[in-house]
């Protein structure tokens, strides 16, 4: 048997948007028929927004921001709690007023269940705003240096990009790859992915899937993900 992880952001999803209808319906049965999981940054209440309830319960397990809140279906499995350096909101302070980026939303360190989530442009955004930010630091590699000077200044935590404008922040050691000890003995794990490049919050888990010989599909976006799908 095989089984199906996919991040969501990116790879199911536009960055924080809807699943795309003709694509949900194509999904909703290859979820039926196929054991499914989801592993992404964000936090249950977010994913369902994106993916709908039914396509959500679908999933054999759901791991939420980063698998440190893990659900089946409404049930939770278990959930990290932590103390976090109260230093770190200077740090996002200081990355804030150094940022050469002009504009600012609001909400620029959303804390979720073992994870904190960073962004300069903030929470707030709409859609032509994170694209806006997004194709900036594209060029200016802005969260790429903040994650490098984050991990240098607090080497208890990981910080790693994610999804178009974020940083993600966890404690190091519990990225997405942690959620492997639960396929451990399969042969047959398919790991879907758009940011499994080094830095990206996809990068350990890919690494781990390719270790237990696994396959790993760094996908470009949610079209390259169905094309991959019905490929396979």
């Amino acid at each position: 048997m095989h089984s199906f992880i996919f991040d969501v952001d990116g790879t199911l999803t536009p960055s924080r948007g809807i699943i795309d209808k003709q694509f949900a319906n194509w999904f909703e049965h290859f979820a039926t028929h196929n054991a499914v999981y989801y592993v992404t940054g964000s936090d249950q209440q977010k994913t369902i927004e994106q993916l709908g309830i039914s396509i959500y319960n679908l999933a054999v397990r759901a791991y939420q921001c980063s698998g440190n809140d893990v659900y089946e279906g409404s049930r939770n499995i278990r959930s990290a709690r932590v103390d976090w350096d109260p230093h770190t909101l200077g740090f996002f302070q200081t990355e804030l007023n150094r940022s050469a980026y002009p504009f600012r939303t609001g909400i620029h360190a959303e804390h979720r269940p073992g994870l904190i989530n960073f962004s300069i442009l903030g929470r707030r955004s709409n859609r032509t705003q994170r694209a806006d930010y997004a194709k900036w630091d594209s060029e200016q590699n802005e969260r790429v240096q903040i994650a490098e000077r984050f991990n240098k200044q607090f080497p208890q935590y990981q910080a790693s990009v994610a999804g178009e404008i974020g940083i993600d922040i966890v404690v190091r050691g519990t990225n997405k790859s942690q959620i492997i000890t639960d396929f451990r003995g399969e042969s047959n794990v398919h790991f879907f992915g758009d940011m499994c490049q080094p830095g990206g919050n996809d990068y350990e888990l890919s690494l781990a899937v390719d270790e237990m010989g696994g396959t790993v599909h760094n996908v470009q976006n949610w079209k390259d993900t169905w094309d991959k799908l019905k490929g396979l």
